[in-house]
């Protein structure tokens, strides 16, 4: 437990009225404040109905009481739980009064914090409450699941386990030179090396994955007005969100829809078509269009099948974001007759279809995911887990490192250094090894009472 910690309390259910409402009490003094308010003696793990009274006796609620008992609670430290009924001025009051009985509003992930300073999760299981909490699709819940079960950990621990083995070894060649020992062969070093290179790309293309599933893709259309964009745009959410018209220039402003594609959330962006006007409304879309194509993951280039490439489209991919990755549409072969097919051309992916009627709408879907490359697993959700860019990072990092230890493997010393290093970023996901600055980065980004 915290050495000297304070009690904090919050709001644990969301604002609003509803059923019930929660106020958490996390700390040393959290059994006090329970009795106080239900005046009753309270017995870990069961749950009693009493009334809930002020400091001058007055009855504010009556509801359920629970108390955790230290180390066997969420935090780690003593907990109580008050269920009251939902609404803001009855879960208000009742916050208030923990607050007049000695304990500090909880800051956003004070409870999540505590539960990671208290071994009772690591920092990886940590974030992934707040990303359980915030997912937009059942497959990156279950992917949150998985990761604050621990599978993440599993893959990061057994990596980082044999990790430390070879350095051990390595580093105990150093420290007994008089050995004479062919470190490389007789320890297998290069082996060894390979194995975790192949396994950190194994643990890499998961993460990749979970981020995705985490993060989402954000795709923008783009191209000439009356090209199809909007009506796209209604097929992949599935609904009228944009208006179609045959005259030019109707989309005036940005319009976003959020789907779900393979449980990846995706967010779709209909911008204005990007074309020379005078119209200082359409002028200002446009402008807007460029912004979003800043922010934005993938550009779906529409044009139309009957043209192809102009040296308008090839005029307009000078001016795009050297980051983000483009997917061809040649939309309307409704017009032609034609058929829907997925092609490559040099780097890009074309897609032939219909806007319009739908045709090659999956073929448009496979090719998204294509393009980041996502893969669907055989085995199901319940073996994918939650990932985050700092991850990705970190995971990236001790690649680099292991890649290095290989090029060096002649030199005992700079092997060993590299395997610190690796050591070093790898135990950063899980939080052996990590700043006050990235934890307070981290938690901030909670809601406060979880």
């Amino acid at each position: 437990m915290l050495n000297g910690s304070n009690t904090i309390a919050a709001i644990s259910t969301a604002h609003g009225a509803g059923g019930i409402g929660v106020v958490r009490v996390s700390g040393p003094l959290a059994l006090e404040i329970g009795q106080k308010i239900s005046g009753a003696i309270l017995a870990p793990r069961v749950a009693n109905f009493h009334n809930f009274k002020d400091l001058n006796g007055t009855l504010i609620d009556q509801g359920l009481i629970l108390f955790f008992s230290a180390p066997h609670s969420f935090t780690g430290e003593d907990i109580i739980e008050l269920q009251c009924h939902g609404g803001t001025v009855v879960t208000q009051s009742i916050l208030n009064l923990c607050l007049k009985n000695g304990a500090k509003l909880a800051e956003p992930g004070d409870f999540t914090k505590r539960a990671y300073l208290n071994n009772k999760i690591d920092l990886a299981q940590a974030e992934s409450v707040a990303d359980l909490i915030n997912a937009s699709t059942e497959e990156a819940a279950q992917g949150a699941v998985n990761s604050l079960s621990g599978k993440f950990s599993i893959e990061i621990n057994n990596l980082l386990k044999n990790l430390i083995e070879l350095r051990m070894y390595v580093e105990a060649c150093l420290d007994f030179p008089e050995d004479d020992i062919d470190f490389i062969s007789e320890g297998n070093v290069k082996d060894k090396l390979q194995y975790l290179s192949e396994t950190m790309m194994h643990v890499m293309q998961a993460a990749s994955q979970g981020q995705l599933l985490r993060d989402g893709i954000s795709l923008v259309l783009v191209g000439q007005p009356n090209v199809g964009k909007s009506s796209l745009l209604n097929q992949l959410s599935g609904e009228d969100k944009a208006i179609v018209t045959d005259i030019p220039g109707t989309t005036r402003d940005a319009i976003t829809s959020d789907i779900n594609l393979n449980g990846i959330p995706l967010n779709i962006i209909d911008t204005a078509g990007l074309r020379e006007t005078d119209d200082p409304i359409e002028k200002f879309g446009i402008e807007k269009t460029w912004s979003s194509l800043e922010k934005g993951h993938i550009a779906l280039f529409l044009v139309e099948a009957s043209k192809g490439i102009t040296d308008y489209e090839q005029s307009i991919l000078g001016r795009l974001p050297t980051g983000i990755k483009r997917i061809w549409i040649f939309n309307k072969i409704d017009l032609l007759n034609s058929k829907a097919k997925l092609k490559q051309l040099n780097n890009d992916q074309i897609v032939y279809m219909s806007a319009k009627t739908g045709e090659g709408l999956d073929l448009l879907k496979q090719a998204i995911l294509n393009e980041v490359g996502f893969k669907q697993n055989s085995e199901g959700s319940e073996n994918k887990f939650i990932a985050r860019k700092r991850h990705l990072e970190a995971l990236e990092s001790v690649h680099h490192s292991l890649q290095n230890a290989q090029l060096k493997i002649t030199s005992a010393e700079l092997v060993a250094e590299e395997l610190t290093i690796a050591q070093k970023y790898l135990s950063s996901i899980t939080g052996e090894f990590s700043s006050d600055d990235l934890l307070g980065e981290i938690f901030s980004q909670f809601c406060i009472g979880k």
